[in-house]
């Protein structure tokens, strides 16, 4: 059986230990609960990492019907993989399955979502800052975020060309973090976009209505800048007011 022990020393004048105090608690029946709701939580979590991938196949099964909507379809796969991806980072895992990076690492997050865009090459998009605690709250819409930033810069911007890069930079400042995205060595903006896709606008409700921060676009001819700010409460929640994992 489960048993929790816990003891204090009593000791004399000379500081030797005369006698122990202490109690033994049966904690058997907690502790199997403990785990059963552990697998039942990696099992959920499992199914759920499927219907991604169902969600994704019955696309794919749509857009072989009409040709028309292969590109919105791709983009809507991509943007479901993405999500995935950050599910499947934060959600609880087997000892088997754990990922290497600590799950509530937003490097560890990042680094695992931009995988896909790197290639061979692990200096185009390059990661620095200090470190944030994250959880499943905020992967979603930071996963949103920064998948569109990187399709973009893949499509249009410093990713779409070999000698292209891109700087992330975490900067913790008191209760706000900014993140700063700057594109270098891509094509030349000749002028700012005239509107805003519909990638823009989820960048937008990501960061702004989900977050609760701010974004700033500089559209510099040497590539793009970046900047969001967001609140450090809404990267994680503050310990023991979260879903146990």
């Amino acid at each position: 059986r489960w048993v929790l022990g816990r003891a204090l020393p009593i000791r004399d004048a000379e500081g030797r230990i005369t006698r122990w105090f202490g109690t033994c608690t049966d904690i058997h029946e907690q502790k199997l609960a403990l785990e059963e709701r552990e697998i039942v939580s990696q099992e959920l979590s499992h199914r759920i990492k499927n219907i991604f991938a169902v969600i994704s196949g019955l696309i794919a099964f749509a857009a072989r019907s009409h040709p028309g909507f292969a590109g919105i379809s791709s983009d809507l796969r991509d943007r479901i993989t993405a999500l995935g991806r950050a599910h499947d980072f934060v959600r609880p895992h087997s000892p088997q399955s754990q990922p290497k990076a600590r799950q509530d690492s937003l490097h560890g997050l990042l680094t695992d979502l931009f995988d896909p865009y790197r290639g061979d090459d692990d200096t185009r998009i390059h990661l620095s800052g200090e470190d944030v605690p994250v959880d499943d709250r905020s992967a979603t819409p930071l996963a949103l975020l920064f998948h569109e930033l990187a399709t973009n810069a893949a499509k249009y911007g410093a990713l779409s060309v070999t000698e292209g890069h891109v700087e992330l930079a975490v900067q913790p400042d008191g209760e706000m973090v900014t993140l700063c995205w700057q594109e270098r060595g891509g094509p030349v903006l000749e002028r700012t976009p005239d509107h805003a896709g519909f990638g823009s606008q989820l960048v937008e409700l990501s960061a702004v209505r989900q977050l609760g921060g701010t974004v700033q676009r500089d559209w510099r001819r040497e590539g793009l800048v970046v900047t969001i700010e967001v609140p450090l409460a809404a990267f994680s929640r503050p310990p023991g007011t979260g879903p146990c994992r």
